[in-house]
């Protein structure tokens, strides 16, 4: 008699301290851009709520600002009152009942702040925006560069306000708890404040948080122990770095792995491996987006760092995400853009990848209702052929004298 074959590693129960993920399919963080005063709103019950729905093990919620100045746009999120938690809680509180964990991806633009959203393509605010309710704010960052032509000049941050930030992302911290997330993640990447100190294209101080790679990681690290010192030990610690900068930038993947090391032995368990953010004239060339195009850096920082890790980045395909598993690139896959056109994706791929019942991903109230449809198209009057055309004519006919 054969052996039975093992399960995916896709579809294979993942757990982290206390918490257990049902499958290894992560909703990664996307900015929505429908916040209300950092709040969220029926716009994210409605869309977080489908991820989970659909079947992912993780669904996190957008990148979510600790202080108002932490936001790129005024429709961002963000967490930094206590008025926020029970709107939070109405929409974890779905999530966990779907079966998939509640997360929450804690973060600050720094210099990226006071500009319009996605689809204005992030312009800057300016004083004019002020009469459409939309008035500009100065961005903080640990030195006063642009981030870009033509953005706003952030306020080189002092010691007060990195004490501040430090306290920040903690209280952030202990409101996401409040709010019913079961997982948090560090924004440490794509540019936002961690990443400007880390960078020295955009860390050009001389105190203890600028210089050489100590210095420019010394609050990242800081940041990391008041945020594990808040957690219970049952939740996770995960941290978003940006594996390398973008083109031309002089961030490389062995400071990820250095830095990743620094992380682990802090409590973090997990490193989410992404890219970009910074550029520079360096001779570091852009990130080739081709399909899986960052899990080659995530299997080293989990082979060299010793700690798990997350693929995201142009993954689509169901057979794409086992073979990374597979293959001992990534602990957890995380999937973006093909989950907004495609929130049923994890019930598809375990169709695809041959788990079993090919609903059995998806809420009971769903799956009952496709096996009856299966069951009923199994029955001979449904079955295409010449007897259930002439009975569906029959049926479509006009009554006589109608």
């Amino acid at each position: 008699m054969p052996e039975p074959s093992a399960p995916p590693l896709l579809f294979t129960p993942l757990r982290l301290r206390g918490m257990q993920a049902r499958n290894r399919v992560v909703v990664s963080p996307m900015c929505q851009y429908h916040s209300v005063e950092g709040g969220p709103t029926d716009w994210h019950m409605v869309i977080l709520g489908q991820f989970a729905v659909g079947g992912a093990g993780i669904v996190f919620c957008e990148e979510t600002a600790v202080e108002p100045r932490g936001r790129k746009s005024h429709s961002c999120a963000g967490i930094w009152d206590d008025a926020h938690i029970r709107p939070y809680r109405r929409i974890t509180d779905f999530i966990r009942d779907q079966g998939a964990v509640p997360a929450i991806q804690l973060g600050h633009s720094g210099r990226k702040a006071s500009v319009h959203g996605a689809r204005a393509e992030w312009a800057p605010l300016r004083e004019a925006d002020a009469a459409d309710g939309l008035p500009p704010w100065q961005g903080l960052a640990p030195s006063p560069l642009l981030a870009a032509p033509g953005k706003h000049i952030p306020r080189e941050m002092d010691r007060d306000d990195i004490a501040q930030l430090i306290e920040d992302f903690r209280t952030a911290t202990l409101r996401s708890l409040d709010a019913g997330f079961e997982l948090v993640e560090i924004h440490g990447a794509h540019g936002y404040l961690l990443h400007q100190f880390l960078s020295p294209l955009s860390n050009r101080r001389g105190d203890a948080y600028g210089g050489d790679f100590a210095g420019r990681s010394r609050l990242v690290l800081e940041v990391t122990e008041a945020m594990r010192a808040a957690l219970p030990d049952e939740v996770p610690l995960f941290y978003r770095v940006s594996s390398v900068d973008g083109e031309g930038g002089v961030w490389s993947l062995d400071d990820t792995v250095r830095l990743a090391r620094g992380l682990r032995e802090r409590g973090v368990d997990l490193v989410d491996c992404s890219a970009g953010g910074i550029s520079g004239d360096s001779e570091m060339p852009i990130v080739p987006r081709v399909p899986g195009y960052q899990a080659g850096f995530a299997e080293r920082v989990r082979r060299e760092a010793g700690v798990p890790t997350i693929a995201v980045g142009g993954i689509t395909e169901a057979a794409q995400a086992e073979a990374i598993l597979q293959a001992g690139q990534a602990d957890l896959i995380a999937i973006a853009r093909e989950l907004q056109w495609n929130p049923y994706w994890p019930a598809h791929a375990a169709k695809a990848l041959g788990v079993g019942d090919d609903y059995g991903q998806l809420p009971e109230e769903v799956a009952y209702r496709l096996r009856k449809r299966d069951a009923d198209a199994r029955l001979p009057v449904n079955r295409p052929g010449p007897a259930a055309d002439a009975l569906l004519a029959r049926l479509a006919a006009p009554r006589d004298g109608a």
